[in-house]
């Protein structure tokens, strides 16, 4: 997987880069933990670079998050069908090749740029700014970056988006919330999809997908929808009118918003061996550096 988001770092190899393990140390002698921490404290510095940048355009720019195959690409194109002539929408397309997914948006007749990540396994920040030099952001409502579809890295990442959104499809199962608590305790919203399935997977039931989502402390909404049907995308298009709303007001008032779960003691992900190593050692500071920005 990915070197720079902390995929090489497992519970089982961990104590090969931690104190004087094999590999604590690069080959410029840094701590590898340290590495992986600077890497994302550089991710969080563009992240809020990305920030400023959406907000000057006051654009609403949601990250969309799922597992492969859980309908991210055909929910952005239902949504444009149905808020095309009221919004104008603009999306960053992520995967780890081709570019089917922007090519199915574009011809929609919406801008979409392409980002390749080869072997990685989410969208980062700087991604996501390089992204930003193809894409005329004048006059847009909503900009959707599709994150690649990966239920785990990509929750640690900030791109400098106001919102998360997460896609939980019915084939899936519901479990899903137990077994990713990361990817869902980051979601501002977790969308049900492919509920018109409902029917012949009667062994999914949304309302305990949704208690699932509860045990994890989340105060997210929780919505079942279908881009099969009419009237089964209004939740979503009800959320997104509110939160455009919403975003516009913050701005007004020299204000601007952030995922709010997505705080250095929710990424786990990349920074829980540097977090347990440090605690191990000086257990007082290892969350010195958390909330440092709201």
């Amino acid at each position: 997987m990915c070197n720079t988001c902390g995929c090489n770092i497992t519970p089982g190899n961990e104590h090969l880069v931690q104190g004087d393990g094999k590999h604590a140390l690069t080959e410029d002698g840094r701590a590898a933990v340290a590495v992986l921490k600077g890497l994302l404290t550089e991710n969080d510095h563009e992240a809020a670079h990305n920030r400023e940048h959406f907000d000057r355009y006051a654009l609403l720019a949601l990250n969309l998050m799922s597992s492969p195959g859980a309908g991210k690409t055909s929910l952005l194109e239902a949504t444009i069908d149905a808020l095309g002539s009221e919004l104008r929408i603009a999306v960053i397309e992520g995967d780890l090749e081709t570019e089917n997914d922007a090519l199915r948006i574009r011809a929609k007749g919406v801008p979409a740029v392409q980002i390749s990540t080869g072997s990685a396994c989410h969208l980062d920040a700087h991604l996501v700014h390089d992204a930003l030099h193809q894409l005329d952001l004048h006059g847009v409502d909503l900009l959707f970056i599709e994150n690649v579809g990966n239920l785990v890295c990509p929750a640690s990442f900030d791109l400098g988006q106001h919102r998360n959104v997460t896609l939980l499809s019915v084939p899936e199962g519901d479990d899903k919330p137990a077994k990713y608590p990361v990817m869902f305790r980051t979601a501002d919203l977790v969308l049900c999809t492919k509920s018109d399935l409902l029917t012949v997977l009667p062994e999914f039931q949304p309302e305990r997908a949704e208690q699932y989502l509860r045990n994890l402390a989340s105060v997210a909404p929780f919505e079942t929808i279908s881009t099969r049907g009419a009237g089964q995308l209004e939740p979503w298009l009800d959320w997104l009118r509110h939160e455009l709303a919403a975003q516009r007001a913050r701005l007004a008032q020299g204000r601007t918003t952030r995922p709010a779960t997505q705080t250095d003691s929710t990424r786990l992900h990349a920074q829980d061996a540097a977090h347990r190593h440090e605690h191990f050692h000086h257990h007082h500071h290892h969350h010195a550096h958390d909330h440092s920005h709201d």
